[in-house]
């Protein structure tokens, strides 16, 4: 019996934190939209942190094969690790969709999804799906080996301290679009470069890195395009290691960090690969989807073609 066909309703999960109150604010005009749309829909709110993991995998135990965040990456990223979690069924089982209310909404900028709500539930309705790789992250956190699922960006360095401060500001109610940037700025100054050693499948680099971003996206941190050649689908994880480089030297090329063009700079490296592992000799944090993680020793692995998701617009390779 396939379940797809039988079970055509959709589980909302909503957090209603997301973008500063966003969703719980907006929830009636959406849902109007989903009805409107005749989409079937049951609907579940976000209560803590970790809180759409469960809301996920219970729904999945009760049959649910479709489900809708109306959140930010991180919500997304909460109902990935449900589905990749869970114990009933097949991870290609499950659908995704994503109605974006965060403060970044990095991951559905990639795929063409609206932030006018009208238009992402119409997307939903059209239901064009596509086999989306996922990334599984293993990090030492407090000394314990934890694994981490991510369906857009991870990373190591500058990046994870600037999200690290950008969520804790979150988590006491000061949000929004300029936090995140300005974060970057101040952490700029106190930020220092950590050595490194990298496998990356098998072959050892020795560095003194700033940031290490690990991509099946190509969006992250509000726009930045880290990882800006990364597509959903081919299996590989796309890699840019920026290297020694000095806080003058990142700030006179801020630019190349949203611009598209950062793989051309001579001290950022770009890969594509299956496995990265990277020891480091200080402390560096992780994050993944801009949740904050553990640190270093850190391993990034890709399953390909690990869930659908519903798309607007499809990536050119």
């Amino acid at each position: 019996m396939n379940h797809n066909t039988e079970q055509k309703e959709w589980l909302v999960i909503v957090n209603p934190n997301a973008g500063n109150g966003k969703g719980q604010k907006d929830w009636s005009k959406i849902s109007e939209f989903l009805k409107k749309e005749d989409v079937l829909f049951k609907v579940k709110f976000t209560e803590r942190k970790g809180h759409a993991i469960d809301l996920a995998v219970n729904a999945i135990s009760e049959g649910f094969r479709n489900i809708i965040t109306v959140g930010g990456d991180g919500t997304l990223n909460e109902v990935l690790n449900g589905v990749f979690t869970n114990g009933s069924c097949l991870t290609t089982d499950i659908t995704l969709a994503m109605i974006p209310v965060g403060t970044g909404n990095d991951w559905s900028k990639m795929f063409g999804i609206s932030l006018d709500y009208e238009k992402a539930v119409k997307i939903i309705s059209d239901n064009k799906r596509l086999l989306h790789d996922v990334g599984l992250v293993s990090f030492n956190n407090g000394g314990v080996k934890t694994n981490r699922y991510f369906i857009n960006i991870a990373g190591l360095g500058f990046e994870s301290v600037v999200v690290r401060k950008t969520n804790i500001q979150k988590d006491n109610g000061s949000g929004g679009k300029l936090i995140y940037f300005y974060n970057l700025l101040t952490s700029l100054l106190s930020y220092k470069n950590t050595r490194a050693e990298i496998d990356i499948d098998g072959e050892i680099i020795h560095a003194d890195v700033f940031s290490l971003n690990v991509g099946n996206g190509r969006y992250c941190g509000g726009g930045m395009r880290q990882t800006p050649r990364a597509l959903p689908d081919d299996g590989l994880l796309d890699v840019t290691i920026i290297k020694g480089m000095g806080k003058f030297e990142i700030i006179r090329n801020l630019k190349i960090l949203y611009d598209g063009t950062i793989l051309r700079h001579p001290k950022v490296d770009g890969y594509k690969c299956k496995n990265i592992k990277v020891t480091s000799s200080s402390v560096m944090y992780a994050e993944a989807d801009g949740e904050s993680l553990g640190q270093t020793p850190a391993e990034f692995s890709i399953i390909p073609e690990g869930v659908y998701i519903v798309y607007g617009t499809k990536l050119i390779p």
